[in-house]
């Protein structure tokens, strides 16, 4: 039977789908525009991809100790609003053709800034929410509306910028974070304030204590690098891909579409089947198996070819790899919230999401120099051979994986934040990711 989790849970699950299926509607909706209307060339569209995502991590290092000590909604909402205004400033820009590339960049800086501190904020909120037996339902729930909105929106955004001009689905990404902050904001109750610590004035100290948390955790530390190291691995890869597929073996853009969303089919299977997998054989066998197959798979694409075999190779790795992704993803999610303390999750999963963009951006950077000199084949393989290393980090020890470390775990479940009831106030990929996915 499906289990229900709550009114207030509903409205946060409803706010992030909608914002999911804005973000997956504008893919790659600035590269476009800088190509169509700004006529920028690789170098431009290069730095637009690897500097909003570098900088906007950099900008957002203090935002978790920030996060951390303030009631959570109301900056999750405000976190809605700012990429609501950044990202309308870009359709109002281009109506008085007064868009510059200069904008594009800053836009793309303040809303990953802003995604980090959104993604700190929720995953704390969904600790506090949801009692801690029901979180991986909730994350399982969050990662199937990812690969939904992964499968429809970037093929009905290219379909709307067709019919409508380049700014349309930007304009629908700035509608979808205003549509978030009202669902968040509809929750409604009250939220008790974080304690703070005996001074308040934050400390030059404070923006390193997500990472010295997460280092000091030994299970914590392995899922750590093993999730920064595959995201950034198989992430800097896909610039290669297109290169390679619409370049030299000549796929049209919709067969590089379809390559890329109908495999995205498995993120609902492998999403389902997560919380069955880990009732059957416990979370420690399911991130091993799940993480070492996922590792697998993407050594595959360096042996793409053109035509029909081509395309059904790319359609079969990419199902494969989303399906075991999929599965991972909502174990770690949950693994992570229960392994942190209450008053430490903002600035852990903002350490998470600031060292994952940028970890993306740098081995981006880096494998396009690759590719420069091996070619975009040689490069993919390179980063194929490196993945099937990553699983050596997944935790093997006996026991690990199976209990929590946090202390507030053993404690009865926390009341309804919106009753304004419980403990310390409150965590994606996924994660724009209430439950701080991978």
């Amino acid at each position: 039977m499906r289990r229900s989790l709550g009114r207030e849970f509903r409205w946060l699950w409803a706010a992030f789908g909608v914002s999911t299926v804005g973000t997956w509607l504008a893919f790659n909706a600035f590269p476009l525009i800088a190509i169509r209307v700004l006529h920028a060339g690789s170098p431009e569209v290069s730095v637009l991809a690897a500097a909003g995502m570098a900088v906007g991590a950099a900008v957002a290092v203090p935002l978790g100790p920030w996060v951390e000590f303030r009631r959570k909604r109301p900056v999750m909402v405000g976190m809605d609003l700012v990429r609501c205004a950044a990202m309308l400033s870009v359709p109002v820009a281009y109506a008085f053709d007064l868009l510059t590339f200069v904008q594009l960049l800053i836009v793309s800086i303040v809303v990953a800034a802003a995604d980090i501190a959104f993604r700190s904020a929720s995953g704390a909120y969904l600790k506090a929410l949801v009692p801690q037996e029901d979180l991986l339902v909730a994350n399982g729930r969050f990662e199937s509306t990812s690969w939904t909105a992964t499968m429809i929106g970037p093929p009905l955004g290219g379909a709307a910028i067709g019919l409508l001009g380049p700014v349309t689905t930007v304009v629908a990404d700035a509608a979808s974070y205003l549509l978030s902050a009202l669902g968040i904001r509809a929750i409604g109750g009250g939220e008790p304030r974080p304690a703070r610590r005996e001074t308040s004035r934050p400390r030059a100290g404070d923006l390193l204590d997500g990472w010295r948390y997460i280092l000091s955790h030994p299970e914590l530390r392995l899922l750590f690098l093993n999730s920064s190291l595959v995201g950034g691995l198989i992430l800097a890869t896909e610039p290669l891909l297109s290169v390679l597929m619409l370049g030299r073996l000549g796929f049209a853009p919709w067969e590089y579409g379809l390559a890329f969303a109908a495999p995205c089919a498995g993120g609902l299977i492998g999403s389902r089947l997560s919380r069955r997998l880990v009732a059957r054989y416990g979370r420690r066998k399911v991130v091993l198996v799940a993480g070492t197959l996922a590792a697998c798979w993407p050594v595959g694409l360096a042996f793409i070819g053109p035509g029909v075999a081509g395309l059904v190779l790319v359609m079969v790795v990419e199902l494969g790899l989303i399906t075991c992704i999929s599965v991972y993803n909502p174990v770690l999610a949950t693994r992570r919230l229960e392994l942190t303390a209450t008053d430490r999750v903002a600035r852990v999963l903002s350490a998470w999401s600031v060292t994952k963009n940028a970890t993306v951006a740098a081995l981006t950077a880096l494998w396009g120099l690759l590719a420069g000199l091996t070619g975009p084949r040689a490069a993919i393989a390179i980063a194929g051979v490196l993945l099937l290393a990553t699983p050596l980090l997944l935790p093997r020890r006996e026991g690990s994986l199976e209990k929590s470390s946090d202390p507030a775990a053993d404690e009865p479940a926390l009341a309804s934040v919106a009753s304004g009831d419980g403990g310390p106030a409150p965590a994606r990929g996924n994660t724009e990711d209430p439950g701080g996915s991978a």
